[in-house]
C-alpha cells in the first residue's frame, strides 16, 4: 500500500489533521519545562500520549531534537519509535535537500528499514532542483513510505521565488507539483494516491493547481498563523480529502496537561473530517 492511500484510511478514521511536535524553548519554559533534553524527552512523551491515537499524522520537527546534538536525536528516535509502536503515521520535518550519494544518505537516514531514524515520510526541499530528489523519491516509491516536497510555503519570503515563472509560463511552485505528480502516475491508474506529497501553505492567496498530483498535500499555517478551514477548502478544492493541514502552536498551546493536548487536538480535527478510501 502507498503511503498515501495508508494516509487516506488514518484520516477516515482520525479526521485529515496533522500535529507537530514543536519543542522550541519558549513553549518548554510555558509548560514548566527545563530546556535541556530531559525537558525534550518529557516534552515529547506527553505529546505522544496526547496525539498517537487521535491524529491521523504526527510530525516531529527535526530542528528542535538537532540542537541537542546527539543526546536529542536519541529523544527523536524514541519518539518516532513510540508513535509507530501506537499505529500513528510520522512525518520527520527535517526539510533535506542535497545531491547524488548525500541525498541518498538522508534518503536512507529518515526512509531507510534498517534507520533508527526511520518515519513514514519526510520533507525536502527541491532547490538544487527536484530531479536531485530522485534518490529519497525512488526510496519512497520501493518501500512505500512518503516524501513531502516544499512547493509553497507560507512564509512571506519565498514567494517571489516560488512564484516567478519559466519559459512556459507556470510558476516554480507549479513546476514543483507538475514534477511530483508524474511521479504518482502509476499510482493514479491503480486506483491509489501516491507517495510523493506537496507542501503548500494554508495562508497563501495564490497557490498552485493540485488537481493532477494524486498524492498527499500538507498544508502548515492553520491556527495561529491565520490559515482557516476554509482556506484548506479553497485551496484544495477538488482534492480536500487529499489536504492535510498542519496546526502545531494552536494546539500545543493547550499544554502541559495531556488531557487538554488531546482535547485541543481531537476538536481541531474533527473541523478536518476524512472520508473511506
Amino acid at each position: 500500500m502507498t503511503f498515501g492511500s495508508r494516509l487516506l484510511d488514518a484520516a477516515a478514521a482520525r479526521g485529515r489533521l496533522c500535529v507537530g511536535i514543536d519543542p522550541h524553548p519558549a513553549l518548554m519554559k510555558s509548560w514548566g519545562l527545563s530546556d535541556d533534553v530531559d525537558g525534550l524527552a518529557e516534552f515529547s512523551r506527553r505529546c505522544v500520549e496526547a496525539f498517537a491515537d487521535t491524529v491521523a499524522l504526527v510530525k516531529p520537527q527535526v530542528a528542535f531534537y538537532e540542537r541537542y546534538g546527539s543526546a536529542g536525536f536519541r529523544v527523536l528516535e524514541h519518539t518516532l519509535v513510540a508513535l509507530r509502536e501506537a499505529g500513528c503515521l510520522t512525518v520527520a520535518d527535517a526539510k533535506r535537500g542535497d545531491i547524488g550519494s548525500t541525498m541518498a544518505g538522508y534518503a536512507d537516514a529518515w526512509l531507510g528499514e534498517k534507520s533508527p531514524l526511520r518515519s513514514d515520510a519526510v520533507t525536502v526541499s527541491p532547490y538544487l532542483g527536484v530531479g536531485a530528489l530522485a534518490p529519497v523519491l525512488e526510496l519512497a516509491e520501493d518501500t512505500g513510505r512518503g516524501v513531502f516536497v516544499l512547493a509553497a510555503t507560507s512564509n512571506p519570503e519565498a514567494v517571489v521565488l516560488q512564484n516567478h515563472r519559466g519559459v512556459d509560463g507556470r510558476t516554480i511552485a507549479q513546476q514543483v507539483v507538475d514534477a511530483c505528480a508524474r511521479r504518482n502516475e502509476a499510482h493514479t491508474e491503480n486506483g491509489e494516491a501516491g507517495n510523493i506529497g506537496v507542501v503548500v501553505g494554508a495562508t497563501l492567496s495564490h497557490a498552485p493547481d493540485l488537481s493532477q498530483l494524486n498524492g498527499p498535500v500538507l498544508m502548515p499555517g492553520v491556527g495561529a498563523q491565520g490559515g482557516s478551514a476554509e482556506d484548506v477548502t479553497r485551496i484544495a478544492a477538488g482534492v480536500e480529502r487529499l489536504a492535510f493541514p498542519n496546526i502545531s502552536r494552536a494546539v500545543l498551546g493547550q499544554g502541559p496537561r495531556i488531557a487538554d493536548l488531546r482535547a485541543a487536538a481531537v476538536a481541531a480535527a474533527s473541523e478536518f473530517p476524512g472520508q473511506e478510501n
